[in-house]
């Protein structure tokens, strides 16, 4: 899958075709079909199709085998490994809600510890039928080859639903995973669209790398970061002190924010490590002018500490839940 997957639409015609990139694994499949291109294997329900493709997943050379879903006698241009070809069938319904659903966001506060104020929101992917809920969405999309349509989405959606809700002046958080972004020059241009369309302000935008897996190539996230600075768009990392992101990662990204992960701010009024921990990245940070922000406050005791040894910013659930309606 190259750069362009993330706009491609996944389709199980009824009847159809499963097109498998190899010729010679099969003969007992009435009304296959053998060209130079492959074989074509006809069906006439997701079922079928199904029991097809968990079928070749038992040839011993399955891991090399691709193909895809095709309404008729035709060269694919959209190919996938069988085993995520399974998964896409499997979960079809999450699919097509991933394809066809304009997606709503909910925002949590950020506060800002000098001011004592409302500083951004937090923009949250929500579905607005209420199917399925964000951690089901995105466990789909991971398995399925789905993430760059649906963090593409994610974003539209934080841009377009902060019209008309958050003042200007007041930022927008907003997550994606840099997995899902091949080539930022290309993959971005949907959402600084949506940021002009709905008349955005970039500087009222921040965005924030979710680390739900570990990132090997810094190279490629410090690009990320670039392109979204040049638009004059603030970043972040966020779940800082959680996973990949050590101290010197954090000088070589240079973002505008880091996100403190729960983990380091939970009981930080008693625990000495996470102390010494929170002292050194608030240091470091100034001396960058990176701007600090705790997040999972839950106990006004945690809140305080931050407070006490110099971070800018808190979030969680002391301060105010995910909501549809700002407080």
């Amino acid at each position: 899958m190259g750069p362009c997957a993330c706009g491609v639409h996944f389709t199980i015609y009824t009847p159809g075709f499963l097109h498998i990139q190899a010729k010679g694994i099969l003969t007992h499949f009435d009304g296959m079909i053998e060209n130079s291109e492959g074989m074509y294997l006809p069906y006439n329900s997701k079922e079928e199709l199904e029991a097809i493709v968990r079928e070749i997943l038992t040839l011993p050379n399955a891991a090399q085998i691709k193909g895809s879903i095709l309404k008729s006698i035709q060269k694919s241009y959209h190919v996938y490994s069988l085993l995520e070809l399974a998964n896409r069938i499997t979960h079809y319904e999450v699919i097509t809600i991933i394809q066809e659903t304009e997606f709503n966001s909910i925002f949590q506060p950020i506060y800002s510890l000098e001011k004592d104020q409302i500083f951004a929101y937090e923009s949250l992917l929500r579905d607005p039928l209420a199917r399925i809920s964000p951690g089901e969405l995105f466990e789909v999309a991971q398995k399925t080859g789905m993430q760059s349509m649906l963090d593409q989405k994610a974003r539209q959606a934080a841009i377009k639903n902060r019209a008309g809700f958050i003042p200007s002046g007041v930022k927008s958080f907003i997550n994606f995973l840099p997995s899902t972004i091949y080539n930022p020059e290309f993959c971005l241009r949907h959402t600084f669209e949506a940021v002009k369309r709905y008349q955005i302000n970039p500087a009222d935008l921040v965005f924030e790398v979710v680390e739900t897996e570990k990132i090997h190539d810094i190279d490629h996230l410090k690009n990320i970061f670039n392109v979204y600075k040049r638009e004059g768009i603030g970043v972040a990392l966020d779940d800082f002190g959680s996973g990949f992101a050590t101290l010197e990662v954090l000088v070589k990204l240079a973002p505008n924010y880091v996100k403190i992960d729960r983990s380091k701010i939970d009981y930080c009024d008693q625990l000495a490590e996470k102390q010494q921990f929170l002292k050194q990245v608030v240091a470091l940070c100034k001396e960058l002018g990176i701007i600090t922000l705790a997040e999972g406050i839950e106990r006004k005791e945690e809140l305080d500490y931050c407070k006490q040894i110099g971070i800018t910013l808190a979030q969680g659930y002391y301060l105010g839940k995910p909501g549809n309606m700002l407080v």
